[in-house]
């Protein structure tokens, strides 16, 4: 059979060749699933290398019929070095969380009052896969890309594991020129339980749950590793596409089942709050029989054209709420309360378990929030637990929020110990020895010591290489931590001079435990790669207290160059001055965050630290994209009173989709006020300071949606 299989390849035609190609591929791909998935191998070992074989001699003699999904690019290649990074075409968002059937109801409430919808309004609810979020790339329905979700814009480049997947098509019938598919990489109870045993009759490692051990399979940088794991992938949304799926999200569903992917049967339409709740209710009674992990159900706006319009936060869409199921819940001992203080000084509790399995993951830390929650009571003084403390050596009952972060749900004085004794919060920070201080209406303590804090400085250094920030391959927590305790790194400009200070002479990284000539240059080319930021990072990445991702957008987007924020930051009073008031314009910003965003620039320690970044960056402009034919694009508009055609948050959404500003408050720079009913103080400043002022009716005609 092998000799007949290799013969006649020089005779075959072009077309005859690309026919043969796309057996071979379909036959080896077969047997490849075959053999690692299922252990049931279709033809023998000498038959598959014989047909292999004869792939890469019609691959070779017409290089340009190789197809996307050749079996030579499939498991048997070498070992990559590492997942290359794959910016995404439309960001990879995650669902804001409920956890009680009011957030659902609220969902729906919020959703009705953004659109102005008094109508009935329809929702698909459907279970909330617990694996590893995968997007899919089809260019002509040839699968051309797979990527991890990564922190929403980049992902890692997973394309080689993914052709493995045996739910995963490898080429689509009547798909859009260009398709994005989103879905869930998951892993099967019966799968994992035989994964386990596996790895345990080997030797391997023993994953903790079917999540884990599908995103560590989906990871591997060896993709026959992949192709040995037995994972499965449910479709549920899409990114990038040529061409619209459907006008519902339900019909879209739909049209990727009929395109080859497997969607969850239990996806189903709801017509209020009350319907989903149903379908919560049903999709959890059979939540322990479906064979694989879900945490929750997960509620989208059916129509389109409605999402469209409800459009994003910073990080969450604002038609979509995942409901997590109740986290499970365990008894243990309280071992210990240590203190952890992070980049803005505040002081964390952490209690240190005695290790405990709370759905199904060992537990052995959960946080205590703060001095307050400790002691019983919330952050106006009511009591919580029924006003119960939480001691040393107490049995505590610990749950997972959101099946994600472990905390203290109760406590059992019946079996507190009789020598355990009330914790005092400490007055001193364990880390520098400065006072801490408690600001009256703030629920924190934090330490006092600034830049002096060892802790602080570490964890702001942490902050400003994270995924959000400079996100700088190769240079982690660890690794950060290392570099500050030998005195290589005390600052964030530090990190751009590691290079010159440590890449030759007597003391070199590569010289370093862990580190070799490889890795160290790796590390300079990483950091040097990102010495090119986007101004919205920058500013995330100064850590500056109240300054949050989205909060940090707006203000890019707002002064929209480096040197402007700068200036801005400089020259401003806080309370007084048009600087001031061009801050407090901005639509989002309060005077908290403002005021904490001056005093770190008008800090003379941390301007220092700063300037001295500055010099080593090349810092992004905010790339402003107005419509052409926008009458509004580059405006700043203000919006008061009661709207009665579309809710403020629509309103705010449509001018600036059209490329205006929409601020707070009315300044000599507002160009434009909108007032409804009920204007009153910012209509009589806007009269004084000779702003246009037009009315609802007016402004839909302006932007021609009357």
């Amino acid at each position: 059979m092998t000799n007949d299989l290799e013969k006649g390849v020089a005779s075959l035609s072009e077309a005859e060749a690309k026919t043969e190609l796309a057996r071979l591929a379909a036959l080896l791909l077969s047997a490849n699933r075959a053999y690692h998935t299922k252990d049931a191998p279709e033809i023998s070992d000498a038959d598959y290398d014989a047909e292999k074989r004869r792939n890469l001699a019609l691959e070779a003699r017409f290089p340009h019929l190789k197809r996307a999904d050749s079996p030579s690019e499939l498991v048997g290649a070498g070992v990559a070095e590492g997942f290359t990074k794959v910016a995404h075409a439309v960001r990879m968002l995650s669902l804001e969380n409920a956890f009680q059937d009011s957030d659902v109801e609220e969902f729906e409430d919020r959703v009705r009052k953004y659109l102005g919808h008094t109508g009935v309004l329809s929702f698909t609810a459907e279970p909330k896969i617990d694996g590893l979020s995968l997007s899919l790339r089809y260019e002509k329905g040839l699968l051309t890309q797979a990527a991890t979700r990564g922190d929403g814009d980049v992902g890692e480049n997973v394309t080689e594991n993914a052709r493995n997947v045996a739910d995963i098509p490898q080429a689509l019938s009547g798909a859009p020129d260009v398709l994005e598919v989103r879905g869930e990489v998951y892993m099967s109870h019966t799968d994992f339980q035989s994964l386990n045993k596996r790895q345990e009759e080997r030797g391997g490692k023993i994953f903790a749950n079917p999540r884990n051990a599908a995103a560590g399979s989906m990871r591997q940088l060896d993709a026959a590793i992949t192709a040995a794991r037995p994972l499965r992938f449910f479709a549920y949304a899409w990114g990038a596409v040529s061409e619209p799926l459907a006008d519902t999200q339900f019909s879209a569903i739909n049209k990727l089942k009929t395109l080859g992917f497997v969607t969850n049967p239990l996806t189903k339409l709801c017509n209020s709050a009350a319907e989903m709740l149903a379908q919560y209710k049903e999709i959890a009674a059979k939540r322990p029989s479906l064979g694989y992990d879900i945490d929750g159900v997960v509620y989208k706006v059916n129509d389109l054209e409605l999402q469209r319009r409800l459009g994003f936060r910073s990080t969450t869409p604002r038609w979509a709420i995942a409901h997590k199921f109740p986290a499970e819940l365990a008894w243990t001992r309280l071992l210990a309360i240590d203190i952890q203080v992070g980049r803005t000084g505040a002081l964390s509790p952490v209690a240190r378990l005695e290790p405990v399995t709370v759905g199904g993951v060992v537990v052995s830390n959960a946080t205590l929030h703060n001095e307050d929650y400790i002691a019983g009571r919330d952050n106006k003084g009511g009591p919580i637990r029924d006003g119960k403390d939480i001691r040393v050596g107490d049995l505590v009952q610990v749950y997972r929020a959101g099946d994600v972060i472990p905390k203290i749900a109760d406590v059992d004085l019946g079996r507190r110990p009789d020598d355990a004794q009330p914790y005092e919060f400490p007055t001193i920070c364990p880390e520098c020895c400065s006072p801490t201080l408690r600001e009256e209406g703030d629920a924190v303590r934090r330490c006092s010591g600034g830049l002096i804090c060892p802790s602080q400085a570490v964890e702001r250094l942490r902050h400003f290489v994270g995924r959000a920030t400079f996100d700088i391959e190769g240079l982690g927590a660890k690794q950060i931590e290392a570099f500050y305790r030998d005195g290589w790194v005390q600052t964030p400009a530090d990190i751009f001079s590691l290079r010159s200070r440590f890449g030759a002479g007597v003391q070199q990284l590569k010289n370093r435990e862990g580190w070799g000539a490889k890795s160290a240059d790796k590390l300079f080319d990483a950091i040097d790669d990102k010495r090119k930021i986007p101004l919205n990072r920058l500013i995330f990445a100064l850590g500056i207290r109240h300054v949050g991702e989205s909060s940090a957008s707006l203000l890019a987007n707002h002064y929209t160059t480096w040197p402007q924020f700068e200036a801005a930051m400089t020259q401003a009073n806080i309370g007084s001055g048009a600087a001031w008031e061009e801050l407090l314009a901005i639509d989002g910003v309060g005077a908290v965050l403002a005021a904490s965003a001056i005093s770190t620039f008008q800090n003379e320690k941390e301007r220092a630290a700063i300037d001295a970044l500055i010099a080593e960056l090349d810092v992004q402009s905010v790339v402003t994209r107005a419509p052409v034919d926008s009458p509004v694009a580059g405006k700043t508009v203000v919006f008061t009173g009661t709207l009665e055609k579309m809710t403020r948050a629509e309103a705010k959404a449509t001018a600036e989709s059209l490329g205006a500003k929409v601020a707070g408050s009315v300044s000599a720079k507002t160009d434009l006020l909108v007032a409804g009913p009920g204007a009153g103080s910012k209509a009589k400043s806007a009269a004084a300071l000779g702003v246009k002022i037009i009315d609802e009716d007016g402004w839909l005609a302006l932007i021609g949606m009357a």
